[in-house]
């Protein structure tokens, strides 16, 4: 069954001391979605997805999740923020923000028992993951000893152990090798074929085309301008030039000029 996770609407954000980042902001997105974040830097892109985990709120409008509207004062409330944070997952783009224990296990079984698990469910969900990530040879090393690639993997597996119904990544691919890459694309459509909603956020034009059915763009001026499928808005040439997030330049050869496209990322 779909149902709206997020709803959105006329949804106005700014930091202290800033200008607006957003205005009027309306957006629905339901469950089982595929959805990708496109924008050039600074369009407003991280600022969203911390909305959406409820790490920062509107200072206008109305934002919904599962059908109650969240703001700062519900968050604080302790039992509404463990459960908010179990069905929403959070991978940040700097994965060693979110590694803080000695050892890869005690690292994944953190959120289980902070929501009240017995030790053998939590201990049967850390083998699930490591199974799931191919990481059980990790299980003892230091996270913060472990290649790029490695730290986001256990940095997944610490969100997959909490059993979330929304994933929620901010450029994920960054910093990590092609074969790295593919394991987290193929992982993230195979948590989607199970139900899950996925989010993710990149400059990646090429990446939006391989794990979204559905893109959203934010222009430089933090205005949701697109809302459709990658594939349309891939042939869309000018709206990604205007967005930045696609450069046209002027090239001579002996023979005449002509243009080249240059995709950002």
């Amino acid at each position: 069954m779909t149902y709206p996770v997020f709803e959105l609407e006329r949804v106005g954000f700014n930091y202290p001391y800033g200008e607006p980042l957003f205005t009027d902001l309306n957006l629905k997105i339901t469950a089982g979605e595929k959805v990708c974040l496109l924008g050039a830097n600074g369009s407003g892109k991280s600022t969203l997805l911390k909305m959406l985990c409820g790490l920062v709120f509107p200072h206008a409008g109305r934002l919904q999740a599962f059908g109650t509207q969240i703001d700062e004062q519900l968050l604080e409330d302790d039992q509404f923020a463990r459960e908010y944070h179990r069905r929403v997952g959070f991978i940040f783009q700097n994965s060693e923000v979110q590694l803080f224990t000695t050892r890869v296990e005690d690292e994944i079984a953190f959120g289980p028992l902070q929501m009240g698990l017995d030790l053998e469910t939590v201990q049967q969900r850390v083998n699930d993951v490591l199974k799931l990530l191919r990481i059980e040879h990790l299980v003892e090393r230091s996270p913060y000893r472990l290649s790029g690639g490695e730290k986001k993997k256990v940095a997944v597996a610490a969100v997959l152990a909490m059993n979330p119904q929304v994933l929620i990544l901010d450029e994920p691919t960054n910093g990590l090798d092609p074969k790295s890459q593919r394991w987290l694309i193929d992982l993230l459509l195979e948590l989607n074929q199970a139900g899950r909603t996925i989010i993710t956020a990149t400059h990646h034009l090429d990446l939006a085309h391989v794990i979204s059915d559905r893109v959203l763009v934010l222009s430089e001026e933090h205005e949701l301008v697109y809302d459709g499928s990658a594939a349309r808005l891939l042939g869309n040439k000018d709206l990604l030039i205007q967005v930045n997030l696609l450069d046209e330049y002027y090239h001579s050869h002996d023979q005449g000029g002509h243009f080249h496209l240059y995709r950002h990322g």
